[in-house]
């Protein structure tokens, strides 16, 4: 059996990955070096996690204290540049991994806020800061405009996720169930609400 800690860990490495995937297939579309890859799949893949524990009062942030973390971006983002001319379809490929990341970002970044002992509310902020920031970053850095400020649901999948998280926590479902059916809630949230062109209303 899987430990609640191990799971947690092993859902954190996937999204960190898949964010940063998704920051070098920005970088492609744009037809960046080597380094725009490196910079913009670094701070998708960290740029929610340093924010949360910044704001958590977390600090060194995780991947000061773990390294890791930070090489596995650089060495992802170098090895899709090395990649970048196989035929991915870039577009639905960007919006597959960032419904993944962003589903996978918004339940364990309310998971870690819960264990450092947040309240509900919180947890449920900091899972959505967790799953946007880093996105923020690469569209900014990509020159283009940002998800969380159109009206498609984003961050409502986001705050799903991490708010089914914190209510079934709180009800007393076991983590591992908790958190693999939270992710499944945010990231089909967002893959249908993209492909039926659900939105919220927007001034007119």
């Amino acid at each position: 059996m899987i430990s609640v800690g191990t799971m947690a860990a092993v859902l954190d490495w996937l999204g960190i990955i898949t964010f940063a995937i998704s920051g070098t297939v920005v970088a492609s579309r744009k037809k960046m070096d080597v380094v725009g890859f490196v910079i913009l799949g670094t701070v998708t893949g960290i740029g929610g996690g340093t924010l949360r524990d910044v704001l958590l009062g977390s600090v060194p942030v995780f991947w000061v204290r773990e390294p890791l973390y930070l090489q596995a971006c650089i060495a992802v983002s170098c090895l899709a540049f090395v990649l970048r001319k196989l035929p991915l379809g870039e577009y639905r490929l960007l919006l597959l991994l960032d419904a993944i990341g962003l589903a996978l970002f918004a339940v364990t970044g309310a998971e870690k806020a819960m264990l450092m002992g947040a309240g509900p509310f919180v947890c449920v902020t900091m899972g959505v800061v967790t799953a946007s920031f880093g996105g923020i970053m690469r569209d900014v850095l990509g020159n283009e405009s940002p998800a969380v400020l159109s009206s498609e649901i984003y961050i409502t999948a986001a705050a799903v996720g991490a708010g089914l998280y914190v209510l079934l926590a709180a009800i007393g479902i076991e983590r591992e169930f908790a958190l693999l059916g939270s992710i499944l809630a945010g990231t089909t949230l967002r893959l249908v609400a993209i492909s039926r062109g659900w939105s919220l209303p927007s001034a007119s």
